[in-house]
């Protein structure tokens, strides 16, 4: 372990992992796991034991701007009690218990950790390739395996429903440039202004 992760983190983190698998398991199903906010929770769990810059550079380019948003949304509807975008929206429902609810709350500290692995290793730019090409098996996978009922990672539409416009293929094609184009272009440049 580097002097900048104290032994402890790592620890806990996979302690709660251990906690959240299989409570996530039997409330969300398996699939819930392709989210991308999941897939960098593993990720930042393989990041703390294994010093792997490039895949910490790759949960920033493609999550990082994602849990931040998550966090405006839920804390300002805490702060107004009204709903600003969704995302969070889940966090508020009372048919889900407060536990699960809780273990959601990585949100809020996934992004903690990642900023702070970032100020002490810096940013690889290489991830933005390599983030792509996570992000497009990561999508097809969803949109082959999952049921759009679901839509995770919004890969049938934005928001909660499978959308109607546009063929169905068509929409998909649009997400998997969406993606890198508008949330990992971006970040990536921020990234590299912010830590490199």
């Amino acid at each position: 372990m580097p002097d900048s992760i104290p032994l402890w983190l790592p620890i806990f983190y996979t302690l709660f992992l251990l906690v959240l698998v299989p409570v996530y398991w039997k409330n969300y199903g398996p699939a819930n796991f392709l989210w991308f906010s999941d897939v960098a929770l593993f990720s930042v769990g393989i990041v703390l034991w294994t010093e792997n810059k490039m895949l910490l550079s790759m949960m920033a380019v493609g999550v990082l701007a994602l849990e931040l948003v998550w966090n405006l949304d839920y804390f300002g509807r805490l702060l107004t009690g009204k709903a600003l975008m969704g995302l969070s929206n889940y966090m508020f429902r009372s048919d889900l218990s407060l536990f699960l609810r809780g273990l959601s709350l990585f949100h809020v500290f996934l992004p903690v950790i990642v900023i702070w692995l970032l100020l002490e290793w810096g940013y690889d730019t290489r991830a933005l390739y390599f983030q792509t090409i996570l992000a497009w098996v990561i999508l097809t996978v969803t949109y082959f395996f999952t049921n759009p009922k679901e839509n995770i990672n919004w890969v049938f539409g934005p928001g909660d429903n499978p959308q109607q416009k546009l063929p169905r293929w068509l929409y998909f094609i649009l997400m998997l440039v969406f993606f890198p184009v508008a949330i990992f272009l971006p970040s990536h440049f921020l990234l590299i202004w912010l830590f490199n």
